[in-house]
């Protein structure tokens, strides 16, 4: 995937799990809050964390060439 920023699979796969995550906790922040489902959602996180190092998503970024400034003077 040369010239993109799109990343690997695996990385993605760290990336979707810390959302899930993420979306658990706010859900239980608006049911009551629901303590016992936002400490779920917190270890949720913590386990894509784990998987992002594992998978060792910051070595992960591919970067384009650089670019041209466009010209805007026409």
């Amino acid at each position: 995937m040369a010239g993109s920023h799109g990343g690997s699979p695996k990385s993605w796969l760290a990336v979707i799990v810390i959302l899930i995550g993420f979306t658990v906790g706010g859900v239980a922040l608006c049911l009551g809050p629901n303590w016992m489902l936002f400490w779920v959602g917190a270890g949720i996180i913590a386990v894509g964390g784990v998987i992002a190092l594992v998978v060792d998503i910051f070595s992960d970024v591919i970067i384009d060439a650089p670019r041209a400034p466009l010209d805007h003077t026409s």
